[in-house]
């Protein structure tokens, strides 16, 4: 079976790479990216040119030492011609090692630039972009395709060269030799063309289905092999369907391996086949020409190795359109993503808010959730549709106000737009009209870092790193020494459950942080936003995994740590509920009612029908602590 380098020549010989069309900003743009390595890249191309150049000196040194060496029986002339080949050959391996390590420093300084841009590019796009991209899909234009621009500054930048100034050069050098058998010689090869186009038809389709196949392999295993996905295939016993749909896949990946093989083994052999007899006419007729002296030995043999040396170099060149084409097209994709303007951008002149800003204020907020069209790409989204519809509006004119060291609830039904309200506050979107301030600010008009330092979120589901328990609580604050981690996380109730842990804070949470419970991971989040003490606290179902337990003594902390500070809490726990200052009820996107627990079931309406069936069952637990 072809190996991935193969896979990917073979690729290049695409239609949808040949057809598609540069534009001349990409060339420029792929330019700009040069300049940084153009010193580094002349003297790569210099010795390049050095290395392409003395193709031919092996080969007259051949012919010398036959000519007029062994065959003059001048063992004076072997033995300096001879040590001037290893001489030779010592400089051409220097020349190789000075080269690789060039080429090596330009790559890999192209990878870090483009990787580095493209990652910092993504980490600014809004959470809308988030929601609709593949990740694999993303990553790989941080892999594949960074990789395959920078090949246009070296295998494709240094062969074309190269094999240019070797046909040249190896090409003059065998008509100055024997311009008869040169021309015989060069006759054969539009045979290796021929079969190199056949090949490469068929190969290009079946090698992008295999490349196909094997994502499709890759996302099934990233799926099922991870902790939710394991989990949902073992309680759902579907273990015998698994393997068959498995099988199936793994099946059309071994077929099209098959055929690819035997296609690669047929154009290995016209490869192989060409050359030889090509060699041989040259030995068939450049030896009737010496057996007439018009040839001498030593030239026939330095026309055979020069005959070599060709091969390569006019084989390379018939690909160099697709080469260029490929690496220029990756480029486009590198800078597909990085042309992608992300909807939250920070305005110029924006202000940084104070650290202590705690007032939040709707003002008459109306939003809708922007289309795909505006966010994404196709190319990144796994499964990419158009639009039919307009986007639906999410909130109507939204107005209330959330002062300093008050907790407002947010409730409603699922849709009510709960959750939207909280993005707008930590601008991961902007509104469509009307404005959200914190002390007044609008939240457009301030620094993206300083609105983060006052903004504290924690949501149902908790990610956490796959790190330990220290990296992940120094995330919130860098600086923070282990007296202050242990601080928070005695607030939030987990101190215990650490401490008893073998390896304590340099406990591995696992992915996601699946090797503790929901309760503890939950736990360990609120930790993480007790050490970042942010001013502006968000709370999205935040005790929704805690038993009632954890739950009474996670709130005894928050009451605490939340004291002087705004809160926005999204709970259905009638305890969260009961002791917030304010309550806001939303139905499809409006405020319907707000007030404290007591007024809203005075008044009747939808809280006290939310009250009924959502909070009911919380009634005898909550009484017990009332």
């Amino acid at each position: 079976m072809m190996g991935a380098g193969a896979s990917w020549r073979n690729l290049r010989a695409d239609r949808s790479v040949m057809d598609n069309r540069i534009e001349g900003r990409t060339v420029r743009r792929v330019l700009g990216f040069a300049r940084p390595h153009r010193r580094l890249i002349g003297v790569f191309l210099l010795f390049t040119v050095i290395d392409a150049a003395t193709v031919v000196v092996t080969p007259l040194l051949v012919q010398r030492i036959v000519d007029d060496g062994i065959l003059a029986d001048d063992r004076s002339v072997v033995t300096v011609l001879a040590l001037a080949m290893a001489g030779f050959a010592v400089f051409s391996a220097v020349l190789s090692v000075l080269s690789a390590w060039l080429s090596s420093r330009i790559g890999e300084g192209l990878i870090y630039d483009l990787r580095t841009q493209v990652f910092a590019h993504v980490q600014r796009q809004s959470m809308a972009f988030f929601t609709r991209t593949q990740t694999g899909a993303l990553v790989s234009r941080l892999n594949n395709d960074v990789i395959g621009a920078q090949r246009a500054f070296t295998s494709t930048l240094s062969s074309t060269v190269s094999n240019s100034i070797a046909v040249v050069v190896v090409g003059i050098t065998m008509l100055a030799l024997s311009w008869q058998v040169t021309l015989l010689c060069l006759a054969m090869f539009p045979l290796l063309f021929a079969a190199s186009r056949w090949v490469s038809s068929r190969l290009a389709g079946l090698t992008r289905r295999q490349m196909d196949g094997n994502a499709s392999l890759g996302n099934v295993m990233t799926e099922r092999f991870n902790v939710s996905g394991a989990m949902l295939l073992k309680l759902f016993g579907r273990r015998g369907e698994e393997d068959e749909l498995f099988g199936e896949k793994a099946a059309v990946v071994r077929d099209l391996g098959v055929r690819i093989s035997l296609i690669t083994r047929i154009f290995g052999a016209a490869m192989m086949l060409v050359p030889a007899l090509a060699t041989a006419l040259v030995y068939g007729v450049g030896g009737q020409l010496a057996i007439s002296s018009q040839l001498t030995v030593g030239t026939l043999l330095a026309l055979a190795t020069l005959l070599l040396r060709l091969l390569g170099p006019l084989q390379g060149l018939s690909n160099v359109r697709i080469d260029v084409m490929t690496a220029l097209v990756s480029f486009e994709r590198v800078f597909e993503v990085l042309d992608l303007p992300s909807l939250i951008e920070e305005r110029p002149g924006a202000v940084a808010l104070p650290p202590t800003a705690s007032r939040v204020e709707f003002d008459r907020v109306s939003f809708t959730y922007p289309g795909g069209d505006r966010i994404s790409l196709r190319s990144l989204e796994a499964v990419s549709r158009t639009e039919e519809h307009d986007p639906v509006q999410v909130l109507h004119d939204l107005s209330f106000t959330a002062e300093p060291g008050r907790m407002v609830a947010l409730v409603g039904p699922s849709g009510a737009g709960k959750t939207t309200v909280t993005h707008l506050v930590a601008r991961l979107y902007d509104v469509d009209s009307g404005t959200v301030r914190v002390d007044g600010h609008d939240v457009r008009d301030v620094t993206l870092q300083s609105l983060e330092d006052v903004v504290g979120y924690v949501t149902q589901d908790a990610h956490l790193f796959h790190e330990t328990i220290r990296a992940n609580m120094v995330y919130a604050r860098p600086d923070a020494d282990d007296e202050a981690i242990w601080a928070s996380l005695e607030a939030a109730q987990i101190a215990g459950l650490v401490r008893r842990l073998p390896d304590g804070l340099d406990t591995v949470v696992g992915d996601r942080g699946y090797r503790l419970s929901g309760g503890e991971r939950q736990r360990l989040a609120i930790a993480r936003l007790l050490l970042k003490a942010p001013s502006v606290v968000v709370l999205d179902e935040a005790t929704a995994h805690l038993d009632s337990e954890s739950e009474a003594a996670v709130h005894r902390a928050l009451d605490a740590a939340l004291e002087g500070r705004t809160s926005l809490v999204i709970a259905h726990r009638l305890s969260t509920i009961r002791q917030a200052d304010l309550i806001l009820v939303l139905h499809e996107g409006r405020i319907v009612a707000r007030g404290t627990h007591d007024e809203l079931l005075a008044e009747g309406g939808l809280y006290a029908d939310l009250y009924r069936t959502q909070f009911v069952d919380d009634t005898t637990s909550d009484t017990a602590g009332v």
